[in-house]
């Protein structure tokens, strides 16, 4: 029990050595510089992806739908060019 104490006491002065230290101030920077650009590459979110790309497989459906129903107009037109 002594020894989990002792380990305790001193993992919370590491990080109070640490959270004092300079590393606490490049952490910090470094999330800043890398959120600054990451902004400029123009990213998108998960969510807006997964929006778009159900945007596109119902775009995908339609052309599929408006594809087939060309093809029977056409089919039909060819058949009543035939029958003349």
């Amino acid at each position: 029990m002594a020894d989990k104490k002792l380990l305790d006491e001193i993992n919370e002065r590491m990080k109070s050595v640490l959270a004092q230290s300079p590393a606490a101030d490049i952490e910090k920077n470094l999330r800043v510089m890398l959120a600054a650009w990451f902004s400029r590459l123009d990213l998108v979110t998960r969510e807006e992806f997964d929006v778009q790309r159900e945007v596109l497989r119902r775009a995908q459906d339609k052309v599929a739908q408006l594809e087939a129903r060309l093809a029977e107009i056409e089919a039909r037109m060819k058949e009543e060019g035939s029958k003349r």
